[in-house]
């Protein structure tokens, strides 16, 4: 099936304070972002009309931009009534989200003065992120020989697009290895997440996961975190070698985009679909899928 082309689609997409139509929703060549990256973003999903997480969300989008200097000229509140908007004027109840704000075309170069703020939000229909048949199994994970930024070395705290072009690389050189996505270290070569989701491993019922201060602390890791505790799962945040991989018994991977996806191979060892991932999975579609979900899950004492 040929896939539709992002810019050539029907709909409608909120800029700059206009609800456009979708092909009209144009930047320039010029534009700082598409140049230098400076640029935040968030990817959320839409469950039964009602956006999951959605002030953290918003919230996230600020602080981003907080961490690369940049003025964010839409409030939270704000940009709480444009998600909902832009659903609406759509059509749509379950839905990807893409709530984004770069610097525009009004000045080129590394010195960002003179730069506005431009926000915009899109949102359209888009299904697992891998494909249902592999997610059942698990997905295959190759090790990365490029490594996630040192925190003083890039602002792994932000969900920029300065950070995704890593990602984007790592991507195509897995895929043409026959892999669904890579497993990447961070800079001291201790397990750090895929190219754009967050990690987790069981061995004897326990959750292990890296600790989130060297890449970003993902809203549905926290989600996934806090359901399990409610499920009194056990949790150790710490850093993990990558030869402890070989000690796991289910590994899985959590994002807006991945939601909880089941890893069946890393490199040359195989995984089991555990208990374990299969009860926080049904436990966080149960969740995503209630009308409840706004409000935080409660934890275990």
């Amino acid at each position: 099936m040929a896939l539709i082309p992002y810019d050539d689609r029907d709909g409608f997409i909120w800029m700059d304070g206009k609800m456009l139509p979708w092909r009209e929703a144009r930047l320039h060549y010029l534009t700082h972002a598409l140049h230098y990256g400076t640029q935040v973003f968030e990817g959320e999903r839409a469950y039964n009309g009602q956006i999951f997480k959605s002030r953290e969300h918003s919230e996230r989008l600020h602080k981003s931009a907080e961490i690369i200097y940049m003025d964010m000229p839409v409030s939270v509140d704000k940009l709480e009534d444009i998600k909902r908007e832009v659903l609406k004027a759509n059509g749509l109840e379950n839905a990807y989200i893409r709530a984004a704000a770069w610097r525009g075309a009004e000045q080129m170069g590394i010195d960002v003065t003179g730069t506005l703020t431009h926000v915009a939000v899109a949102a359209w229909d888009w299904g697992s992120y891998f494909d249902p048949a592999i997610r059942e199994k698990g997905i295959s994970l190759k090790t990365s020989d490029w490594r996630k930024p040192a925190p003083n070395t890039a602002p792994t705290a932000a969900k920029t697009a300065s950070l995704y072009n890593l990602s984007c690389m790592v991507k195509v050189e897995v895929k043409k290895a026959g892999y669904n996505d890579a497993l990447m270290l961070d800079y001291e070569g201790f397990v750090a997440e895929s190219t754009g989701a967050n990690l987790f491993a069981v061995k004897n019922g326990v959750l292990h996961t890296p600790i989130a201060d060297r890449f970003l602390n993902g809203i549905t890791r926290q989600t996934v975190m806090a359901i399990a505790r409610n499920m009194d799962i056990k949790i150790e945040e710490r850093r993990i070698k990558p030869e402890e991989l070989e000690t796991f018994e289910e590994i899985f991977l959590t994002g807006t985009a991945a939601e909880l996806t089941a890893v069946g191979k890393i490199d040359d060892k195989t995984y089991e679909v555990g208990p374990v991932t299969r009860k926080l999975h049904e436990a966080y579609e149960d969740l995503t899928h209630s009308h409840s979900h706004s409000r935080p899950v409660k934890q275990s004492a």
